[in-house]
């Protein structure tokens, strides 16, 4: 082929040459792929000895076995030449779909007015395999049944765009290369001429001769589509009758018009859900898959209406044939008045306990459709789901397995995922028009133009049906929380209280195919986007290279390194890969129907039985809390301020110390029982608000603030008081992991780092409690694993100073740690950050967590051995501001207890006259609540003895308030969670706090153990 650059091949190519020269023989070679090339007759002797290098090792050699390559043949793999490798292998069939595409191609008329549409213009030039793959759907069309015609032409069309979608990157990168000799008096024309020249036989040869590997997905996807297509007509003039029978309620649609693929995911060769639409305005949803789960999902949905009075669950109706099926279409319906709301959630919560009981997954928003007062479940092909092995070697964290296995998994409660534009929820309750998606969105600038690029920007969600709504307005699900519950409710109940009936009926599950999920699709969606960029579609083995990712990925995971094979030669064949599994078998099947046996630990039956036979008050009750904390995900975090009073009265009682003691060890019994063990390790699941924008339900990391250490510092504090060993154990139990933790870190300085050094949120919170609780519970090891912790947090240092995240609070921690355990490193850190902090401008926000506030103690404190530290310390207090409100995180109870040891008489008095006159939050906690401000009174009672009567009115206050009205946590709606700065960690431990100042040091200021 002549043309000399590559870019050269829109010009100087001779015209006159027969169809089958105008790609080389061997030019499908290079679109085959690794796996493809061991299928064929061993490499011959010579190939493999043009190279003398050893064979591979590690992940890349087994990546190569499991290729089919032993260790001998490699060397020459990759130095074989193209003819030897067609003369052994075969020939694939989509090289002759190109070659007749190119062959059928047929110039453009130069006089081609611009485009419009780059998808249509780029339509043009891939037109041929259009024209084949169109031609043949069109003559499997049964007139009789369907408008010929149309059906061939919305196919060519569909089928023409996304073509022109999959080949878009590599016309533009070739559009791009080629500007300098396109003709046109602007940018449009020019891109015309691009079209015309590309779309030319010559042009197309020499475009797929240059890309092999796009040419094969373009056969391919043209192939697969026309494949796909005749199969579902034939199977609906075959099924027609029975479709119109108990889809149709028995009325004839008149003639097919119109067939809309595409609708999910991809998978088995170009196969997806369809909808198919008839002459009377009438559609049927086609599903080519396995539909017994529908079916069987469709008795239990019976079973539940039958167990719970006056429930009315509708399904979908449903033909299910072998392999493939019909579903009703069902239709979006607003309720018919608010009143209905209550009735739908009801139902939605029941529908939720039906799904948990029987482990069902990614039920997302895409999957249910709000009809009326109905949720009704639209794809079933993630019930029975099996609880796949994670990584080897790991320890489980019990908490991630609780959640896990939780309602959470049917992904039907809220679903929140943040990227880089925000935070959605994805959930089957979600799903929220107009909420900007957090992942950007591909899209062409300057489209239709010679100067057309690839940009990106953010996407707003569109929503789906699955969502109640009044009128035009979609309702919150938040709103319904105990229409919810109440559902949840009664569905859990019917399943503990008839298990027998519902295990029997699971039974029935037996032999039909539900899908698996072994990655998240999203994943598989990403690979394939990526592996369309121009540089990976010259040569085979540079896409398998991207590829790789899914071995490299697979690491420590032996189920997923066993099936990567498989999902490569799905995403080769253009499809999300697809697992399906029996529910009475141990056994997977991959998309091509291959068996993969025994990588299942059990049956799917096995862990249902399990599950239901689990079922009691203690684990609703759990479930109840996870309804609730993923619902508190969706609601606004409203920043570190709480304003909200109590909902009723409280007494100003005497709150004695071993009243005050009673109620936190009530505190703790609840988290002690609200805990997740397995083996010697307890956690527990929490919510936690993500970079300060978005609370989420996470099992609780390592952290000082929101994770188990925090927990079992306080869990410590109240085994010494009370003596109660039990606490002490729990405490123990919870930072078992912190040994494998810490050295695994070691290795991986780049996350060293993104922890921090912070005093709150950092390995300077974390080597502090860990302090601590080396003296209270008089264990050298604890001490030693806070040594560690120090160390990381020297290696975590940066540039944030403030207390919370960075070098303030690492001050405060290694000053405490030093007076703690006398640890050298502890000392010589302090000292590191004090004079970071001296060097630094200290212009920090307001306030103590991440403003100046917390800086100017940290030198403050620090500077007892240096007076100048102390002056620089209080400047920058006197010049320090708070947020307006009274919490400790950003308000003024922070600022008073920093400046308490330097502020006068007059001060602390106006101080104290303040927080007495103010009514007490409903918030408790110790961030931004109620006993973040107690705190400050209680370092202002140690020098103004004015505070000391408003401190114990407060005490007395907090003490009926937990009594009367809970710990109410300070969280989206007070939901209870275990965590020190804002859940029933921290109340329990500001409630040690007021009745035993003198023994309990203050967490907030990162206080040593006072002796």
């Amino acid at each position: 082929m002549t043309g000399g650059a590559r870019g050269g091949m829109l010009s100087g190519v001779p015209t006159n040459r027969t169809a089958t020269s105008r790609l080389d023989e061997t030019w499908w070679v290079r679109g085959v792929a690794l796996h493809e090339r061991a299928m064929g007759e061993p490499l011959s002797a010579t190939t493999a000895q043009q190279s003398d290098s050893g064979a591979p090792h590690g992940w890349f050699g087994v990546r190569l076995a499991e290729a089919g390559f032993d260790g001998t043949n490699v060397p020459g793999l990759f130095a074989e030449a193209p003819a030897s490798i067609a003369a052994r292998i075969a020939r694939p069939d989509w090289a002759d779909v190109v070659e007749r595409a190119v062959h059928t191609a047929e110039p453009l008329s130069s006089d081609k007015p611009g485009y419009c549409d780059w998808q249509d213009a780029f339509a043009i030039v891939l037109r041929p395999f259009v024209v084949e793959a169109s031609g043949r759907v069109a003559a499997e069309v049964t007139t009789a049944l369907a408008e010929r015609r149309s059906l061939a032409e919305q196919f060519a069309t569909d089928l023409g765009r996304g073509l022109a979608e999959l080949a878009a990157r590599t016309l533009v990168h070739e559009m791009r290369e080629a500007r300098s000799r396109l003709v046109g008096d602007n940018s449009g024309e020019r891109f015309a001429d691009f079209v015309r020249r590309t779309a030319d036989p010559d042009g197309l040869a020499a475009f797929l001769g240059k890309y092999p590997v796009l040419a094969r997905l373009l056969g391919q996807a043209s192939r697969y589509a026309a494949d796909a297509r005749i199969e579902l007509l034939g199977r609906f003039a075959e099924d027609r009758a029975e479709i119109v029978e108990q889809l149709l309620r028995g009325i004839d649609p008149g003639l097919l018009t119109t067939v809309d693929g595409g609708f999910g995911d991809i998978h088995q060769r170009g196969r997806s859900v369809a909808l198919l639409s008839f002459a009377n305005g009438e559609r049927v949803v086609y599903k080519p898959r396995d539909l017994r789960p529908h079916v069987w999902f469709s008795a239990a949905v019976g079973w539940l209406n039958r167990t719970v009075h006056q429930l009315g669950l509708r399904t979908a109706a449903v033909v299910a044939k072998p392999g493939y099926g019909w579903v009703e279409y069902m239709t979006a319906r607003p309720l018919g008045d608010l009143a209905e709301a209550d009735l739908f959630y009801r139902r939605q919560g029941a529908l939720l306990a039906l799904l948990h009981a029987t482990s069902a997954s990614d039920i997302h928003y895409q999957n249910l459709i709000a009809c009326g007062d109905q949720p009704v479940l639209v794809d079933t092909e993630t019930l029975l789901q099996p609880v796949l092995s994670g990584p080897e070697g790991q320890a489980a964290d019990p908490a991630a397995q609780a959640l896990a296995t939780s309602v959470c998994r049917t992904a039907l409660l809220p679903m929140i995922v943040v990227g880089e534009h925000g935070a959605v929820d994805m959930s089957g309750l979600g799903g929220d028009r107009g909420t900007v998606s957090p992942g950007s969105k591909a899209v062409w600038e300057s489209p239709a133009t010679d100067r057309m690029r690839l940009a990106h920007e953010p996407q707003q969600l569109t929503g789906a049906a699955n969502r109640p709504r009044v009128g035009d307005r979609d309702l919150d699900p938040c709103d319904y929380e105990t229409a919810l519950i109440r559902g949840f409710r009664l569905g859990y109940d019917a399943v503990m209280l008839h298990r027998a009936e519902l295990t029997g009926l699971v039974a029935d599950s037996a032999g039909m195919d539900v899908r698996v999920l072994v990655r998240p699709t999203h994943g598989y969606l990403t690979l394939l986007a990526a592996s369309c960029e121009p540089d990976l579609l010259r040569d085979a083995l540079d896409r398998d290279r991207l590829f790789d990712l899914l071995w490299t990925e697979s690491a420590g995971y032996p189920l997923r390194r066993k099936l990567s094979r498989h999902e490569l030669v799905d995403l080769w064949a253009g499809d999300v890969p697809l697992f399906t599994a029996r529910p009475d078998r141990r056994d997977l099947w991959t998309s091509d129907r291959l068996r993969e046996p025994d990588v299942l630990g059990e049956t799917v039956l096995d862990q249902v039985r399990t599950k239901i036979d689990g079922h009691s008050e203690a684990d609703r009750r759990d479930q109840e809390w996870i309804i609730s904390a993923t619902l508190a995900t969706r609601r606004a975090h409203g920043g570190h301020v709480s304003t909200t009073p109590l909902p009723g009265p409280v007494e100003v009682t005497a709150a004695q110390p071993e009243r005050l003691l009673a109620a936190a060890c009530g505190l703790a019994d609840q988290i002690v029982a609200r805990s997740a063990a397995a083996g010697d390790r307890v956690n527990w699941l929490g919510l936690e608000l993500v970079d300060d924008r978005q609370w989420l339900l996470l099992p609780m990391g390592a952290g000082l603030a929101n994770g188990y250490t925090g927990v079992a510092l306080f869990l410590a504090q109240l085994a010494d008081l009370t003596g109660v060993a039990h606490y002490g154990d729990v405490a123990r139990r919870a930072i078992a992991p912190m040994a494998p933790l810490l050295e695994a870190l070691a290795a991986q300085p780049a996350l060293v780092t993104a922890v921090g050094p912070g005093g709150y949120h950092g390995f300077g919170g974390i080597a502090y409690a860990l302090a601590r609780m080396a003296t209270l519970l008089s264990c050298s090891e604890i001490g030693q694993l806070a040594e560690s912790a120090v160390d990381h947090s020297a290696a975590a240092m940066g540039a944030v100073t403030g207390w919370a995240h960075g070098i303030a609070g690492c001050l405060a921690a290694m000053t405490a740690v030093h007076t703690e355990l006398g640890t050298p490193s502890a000392a010589r850190l302090a000292e590191s950050c004090a004079d970071q902090l001296r060097q630094a401008l200290l212009r920090d926000a307001s306030g103590f967590a991440d403003g100046s506030v917390g800086i100017g103690l940290a030198l403050a404190r620090f500077g007892e051995a240096d007076l100048s530290y102390v002056r620089l310390g209080r400047e920058v207090l006197a010049a320090s501001e708070h947020d307006g409100h009274d919490g400790w995180c950003s308000g003024r109870a922070g600022l008073v207890a920093a400046q308490a040891a330097f502020a006068d008489d007059a001060e602390l008095e106006q101080a104290t006259r303040h927080f007495a006159k103010r009514p007490m939050l409903r918030d408790l906690s110790l961030c931004h609540g109620e006993l973040g401000i107690t705190e400050a009174l209680t370092v202002m009672a140690e020098r103004q003895p004015a505070a000391v009567p408003v401190l114990r009115g407060r005490a007395g206050m907090v003490l009926d308030a937990v009594n009367r009205y809970g710990a109410f946590c300070g969280t989206p709606n007070g939901v209870v969670t275990p965590g020190l700065l804002t859940g029933l960690a921290g109340i329990g431990y500001g409630l040690l706090r007021l009745g035993f100042p003198d023994r309990v040091p203050s967490a907030l200021l990162l206080e040593p153990t006072r002796k």
